[in-house]
C-alpha cells in the first residue's frame, strides 16, 4: 500500500447505514488480528452479519462517545471509537475501545488519522490492548503510551485473551 492512499482516506463520523460495511471490516480485522490467539472453532461462530448487528447498537450512542470509520475509494477500511472510562479504577476519564484498520491498509497513516479523529493530540486516555500485539503495541508506544501495570483476561468469542492496559 502506498502513501497515496493516506490521502484519499476520508476519515469520518459513523452512520447507521453504516453497519453492514462494518460489520464485514470488523470480522475480518478480527481474523488479521486474533487468529494467533483464539482457536478456529471459537472463529466458526463470529461472522459479519452478527457483527453488523453490533454496530447496530453501537451506532445509537451519545454525544460522548465518538466513533468513526476510514473510508478508502467509498469502502470503509476502518474504524475506531472512544469513550467514558468503563472502569471503576481507570487511570483516565477516556478510553480509546477500538481501533482496527484492515491488513491491506497498516501502515498508511490510517490508524493515526482514526486515533486523532476519536483522541486528538495529547488528551489523556488509556486501553486495553492484547499482550500478544506487538503491531499494535509499536502504534501505541508511537503515540505516546505506557504500560501502567494493570492486566485481565478478556473473555473473547468464548475464549480469554490476555490484555495490559497502556495510558497516555
Amino acid at each position: 500500500m502506498s502513501t497515496d492512499v493516506v490521502a484519499q482516506a476520508v476519515i469520518r463520523p459513523i452512520r447507521d447505514s453504516d453497519a453492514e460495511a462494518l460489520g464485514r471490516v470488523h470480522a475480518t480485522c478480527w481474523h488479521e488480528t486474533y487468529d494467533h490467539l483464539i482457536s478456529a472453532a471459537a472463529f466458526e461462530h463470529l461472522s459479519p452479519r452478527r457483527m453488523a448487528e453490533l454496530w447496530n447498537h453501537l451506532a445509537e450512542r451519545g454525544e460522548e462517545y465518538a466513533q468513526y470509520a476510514a473510508v478508502v475509494d467509498g469502502e470503509i477500511v476502518g474504524f475506531a471509537g472512544s469513550g467514558p472510562a468503563r472502569d471503576e479504577d481507570a487511570p483516565r476519564e477516556r478510553e480509546l475501545y477500538f481501533i482496527y484498520v484492515l491488513d491491506a491498509y497498516h501502515g498508511t497513516g490510517i490508524g493515526k488519522q482514526l486515533f486523532d479523529a476519536v483522541i486528538g493530540e495529547g488528551e489523556g486516555v488509556y486501553l486495553w490492548v492484547a499482550e500478544d500485539n506487538p503491531r499494535a503495541h509499536r502504534f501505541y508506544a508511537r503515540n505516546g503510551f505506557v504500560a501502567d501495570g494493570a492486566a485481565q483476561d478478556q473473555p473473547f468469542l468464548g475464549e480469554e485473551i490476555h490484555e495490559v492496559r497502556l495510558v497516555r
